[in-house]
């Protein structure tokens, strides 16, 4: 696919980003309704029809297919708990996928966290201080939360291992994409299970968005310098 094409895809994503996040402000729930589902495909689409000349784009589609169905279960999240789970089970299988692209990479040059482990010691302890801090208001959601927990943080932490493996803009890309996943995540575990905040559906949404959209970005922008 040529640039331009692939911008104008990009551009797609941005303007549901913005309709969607504007719906939320406007308190509008019939906006939000039709255009989160829309999301994901926008960027399914980008990616599908984009070259790229590195391995495992595959994985990362198969990663945003689950995050569309979390997102259309979460929808419903207000029927019944199942449709919770479920969709907290779709973006576990969704961080997995992204997991096992990091883990694809292959390269001569030393890991980051090899050089600075404690750097993976500091997301760890963000993530059992988060857990701590909810764990008396998770009731019979102790176990799926914390195994979450595990899953998103080992996410971070690959996307930190490889780096110093990758080309910019890449490597940026897929950390800046990481820690907003997380942080999206942190707030509406935060706005769920504590204590509902003032705005927390434009920011959850905004930085899901984005974080989403940065690690396509960084496969589109991945070269071969390393070995898949």
């Amino acid at each position: 696919m040529k640039k331009n094409t692939a911008i104008v895809w990009a551009i797609l994503f941005i303007l549901i980003t913005i309709v969607n996040a504007a719906g939320i402000a406007a308190g509008s729930g019939n906006i939000h309704f039709v255009t989160k589902p829309l999301l994901i495909p926008a960027l399914l689409l980008l990616l599908f029809f984009t070259h790229t000349t590195t391995g495992g784009k595959s994985i990362i589609m198969a990663g945003l297919f689950f995050s569309w169905l979390g997102d259309v279960l979460l929808l419903f999240e207000n029927k019944h708990a199942l449709f919770f789970i479920g969709g907290l089970a779709s973006f576990l299988i969704t961080h997995i996928c992204y997991i096992l692209y990091f883990l694809k990479i292959k390269s001569t040059q030393s890991s980051l966290l090899r050089k600075q482990p404690w750097i993976a010691a500091l997301v760890a302890a963000y993530g059992v201080s988060l857990m701590m801090f909810l764990l008396p208001h998770l009731g019979d959601m102790k176990l799926p939360v914390a195994l979450y927990a595990v899953v998103i943080c080992n996410m971070v932490i690959f996307s930190l291992h490889v780096f110093t493996r990758l080309n910019k803009p890449a490597n940026i890309l897929f950390v800046a994409g990481a820690l907003l996943f997380t942080a999206s995540d942190s707030m509406l575990a935060i706005n769920k299970f504590y204590m509902p905040f003032a705005g927390a559906g434009i920011l959850i949404m905004l930085t899901y968005c984005a974080a989403q959209f940065l690690i396509v970005w960084g496969v589109i922008n991945r070269k071969s310098l390393t070995v898949v």
